[in-house]
């Protein structure tokens, strides 16, 4: 997966994780979540789902195909970061993390994002490298 598939991929799954919480299917409380206690998502993690979805889905059309690769690896090591952190505290900035399915999610969406940053941005319909060569 390359890093603008994973920036849209991840946006629209983020995007969906926070109004899922916000509306009462995915939390905000532990009985709000078909998983109940070992897997939910209160406020501050609908928001926090909610904006980066938004902010992955807005850096597709806002900055250049460049930046990609190195945003997508930010967010690998902000996600490994959280995962790690997550299995010493159950709380960050104020949001709920639930252990073990927070510190898997994390460690698994920062692996998934280190490895999409490596692979080569898709290239553009223009780029000489997209159209065949022709001979006459």
């Amino acid at each position: 997966m390359t890093p603008k598939k994973f920036l849209f991929v991840g946006g629209v799954v983020l995007v969906l994780l926070g109004l899922l919480g916000m509306f009462g299917i995915l939390g905000p409380t532990a009985a709000d979540s078909p998983f109940g206690d070992s897997w939910w998502f209160d406020g501050g993690e609908n928001w926090a789902h909610l904006i980066i979805g938004l902010v992955a889905l807005l850096a597709l059309k806002v900055f250049p195909a460049s930046s990609h690769r190195p945003l997508v690896m930010l967010v690998g090591v902000i996600a490994l970061l959280i995962g790690i952190y997550s299995i010493f505290s159950q709380d960050f900035m104020g949001a709920n993390l639930e252990n073990p399915a927070d510190t898997i999610l994390h460690v698994l969406v920062g692996i998934w994002a280190l490895l999409a940053s490596k692979k080569k941005s898709d290239m553009g319909m223009n780029s000489p490298m997209s159209t065949p060569s022709t001979t006459v």
